[in-house]
């Protein structure tokens, strides 16, 4: 995919790897429309994006909540006029700090589902049907790690990314050849302020920056019909497989 005008929603857009995506993406050309909760943090990135001579659109709104929604992606078509990719970048750990399973309240289970799985699954659903129209479509969930190893404590994010994993591979298969790619993401450790919540011991220096890690996305966005649909993409390892 050329990024020049591609027409890209991302979500969980005011910060970390979310921000990243929207400079790296926007700075080249893209449209964004950036979605998070929060609106200050919002304006600021994309007043960024636009510094930056790129086009920004600011979407408030809580993936996790259902009536959310449909005003998310009717704001998104509207700005943009179509989508060609939609990042799900949003997510939540659930309790912080981190808690055991047998300690893990009812209710914080279900916000990482709401907002990890429900909120990627119904903002899909929303907007598939404009982006079958246009053919050449591309879904990307962001994954992690946890969601294919059972790390103690992390139960609750490692079960929502686990699901929003195997929704990833049923789309890809009802999807195949019907104009909208699914590929799971795994990002890889970085220096933002969810690891530091989940992890405040550890040392940050050995953390990917999340601009380097959305580089990597830019090249997966740019390589995605060599990818198989489907696949589970390492971010931190996807520039040294295009090289080879």
């Amino acid at each position: 995919m050329d990024i020049k005008g591609l027409r890209i929603v991302i979500t969980g857009a005011g910060q970390g790897l979310g921000r990243a995506l929207a400079l790296a993406l926007g700075g080249r050309g893209a449209r964004v429309a950036l979605v998070a909760r929060t609106a200050a943090a919002l304006d600021r990135v994309a007043a960024e994006v636009a510094a930056a001579g790129g086009e920004a659109h600011a979407i408030p709104g809580d993936v996790g909540e259902k009536a959310a929604i449909h005003r998310i992606a009717g704001q998104a078509m509207t700005a943009l006029g179509g989508v060609d990719v939609l990042v799900h970048g949003a997510s939540t750990l659930g309790h912080v700090p981190l808690r055991a399973l047998a300690d893990t309240d009812c209710e914080a289970l279900e916000r990482a589902l709401a907002v990890n799985v429900l909120g990627p699954f119904r903002l899909t659903r929303a907007l598939l049907g404009p982006m079958r129209l246009g053919g050449d479509a591309l879904v990307i969930m962001v994954s992690s790690d946890a969601a294919v190893e059972a790390y103690p404590t992390w139960g609750a994010y490692g079960a929502s990314k686990a699901a929003l994993d195997h929704l990833a591979r049923v789309w890809s298969a009802e999807l195949d050849g019907r104009g909208v790619r699914v590929l799971v993401v795994d990002p890889g450790e970085m220096d933002t302020a969810m690891h530091a919540d989940a992890m405040p011991e550890a040392d940050r220096s050995t953390l990917a920056a999340p601009a380097e890690v959305a580089e990597r996305f830019v090249e997966i966005i740019r390589h995605a019909a060599s990818i198989t649909p489907g696949r589970r993409v390492s971010a931190q390892g996807f520039v040294a497989e295009v090289a080879s």
